[in-house]
């Protein structure tokens, strides 16, 4: 099979090579990949931003595939069903985490497409446990961004409550999905981007938000809470001096630059920061189920397998709107 793989840590950059196809061991699945989206994290991953990476590495995990073979016991899947691929690929299932129906926090935890092989290939396998089916309302294409940017964007949009006026920093795959979720709910939603960003200004107010602007201004009232996606330390104390008294800032991504000293009075009047951890397969079944309701239209943008380092590019340097998908 062809797969596009990370060679050398912090090497910027994939390269095709040829693999032999993997095969499914006692409860996983043989995926043959359909599509997988690029998610922010891969930049973290191929960038050298996050510790610990095997080399090498297939990138990738937000995937759409389909069964080609399953490994004994594989319950509930078989050969030709589609299923989804999202970034939690295996937990223990003993520890007092995983008891808890908290296995986002489970210490021996692996992530798909950073410790194991992803779906920037044109096949992978995958723990049983951690395959989801998918809506037939959306073709592979577009399922793909749901299984991340959806995903840590829904678990995240959950932690900032019921907050009325709802903040996100940094419009990108995972803040043009949850616009729309909120937007359905009733919320308002105020949309910050890079300064300068008129294109990503224009792409928020077209799903519904009630305002746009850079991350550097205000927003014209105050927030009940604010989520930052963008992978920016400097937007915590930001975002805190624009939500009102018991607001809530959440920190969606899994690396952030350091977050500067502030004052206390940004945080004084019971506001609170909180970060966001993974995903719980309770997350994935939820979301699924909401996102055809909303109705949740993903926009995309297709690339071949071999333009993978094209995609990450064009998402590093900000030039996408909505999300970028791989088509082997």
């Amino acid at each position: 099979m062809r797969a596009m793989v990370l060679s050398a840590a912090g090497a910027r950059r994939v390269e095709e090579v040829e693999r032999p196809i993997p095969q499914p061991s006692r409860g996983q699945l043989l995926v043959r990949v359909a599509a997988c989206g690029v998610c922010r994290t891969d930049l973290h991953v191929v960038d050298g931003e996050l510790p610990g990476v095997p080399i090498p590495i297939v990138p990738g995990h937000e995937i759409v595939g389909t069964v080609e073979a399953a490994g004994e016991p594989a319950a509930d899947f078989a050969p030709g069903d589609r299923v989804g691929i999202p970034w939690l690929g295996y937990t223990c299932g003993e520890c007092r985490y995983c008891r808890t129906n908290r296995e986002n926090l489970c210490p021996t935890a692996r992530f798909t497409g950073y410790q194991l092989d992803g779906g920037y290939a044109e096949y992978t396998t995958v723990d049983a446990r951690y395959a989801f089916r998918l809506p037939d309302v959306y073709d592979d294409l577009h399922a793909a961004p749901l299984l991340c940017a959806g995903l840590i964007g829904y678990r995240s949009y959950r932690m900032a409550g019921d907050a009325q006026r709802l903040g996100l920093y940094g419009f990108g795959a995972a803040a043009h999905i949850i616009t729309q979720v909120a937007v359905s709910e009733g919320r308002e939603v105020y949309a910050f981007t890079s300064p300068g960003d008129a294109a990503a200004q224009q792409f928020a107010r077209r799903l519904g938000c009630r305002w746009a602007g850079a991350s550097t201004e205000p927003p014209p009232v105050p927030l009940d809470a604010a989520i930052i996606f963008a992978p920016v330390g400097r937007l915590v104390p930001e975002a805190l001096s624009h939500v009102g008294p018991g607001g809530t800032v959440v920190c969606a991504g899994i690396h952030m630059s350091d977050i500067p000293a502030f004052p206390y009075h940004r945080l004084w009047q019971e506001r609170s920061v909180r970060s966001v951890a993974n995903l719980t397969r309770q997350d994935a079944l939820d979301f699924l189920a909401l996102a055809p309701g909303v109705p949740v239209e993903t926009h995309v943008r297709r690339y071949e397998l071999a333009e993978a380092n094209r995609a990450l590019s064009d998402l590093r340097k900000g030039r996408l709107e909505g999300a970028a998908v791989l088509v082997p």
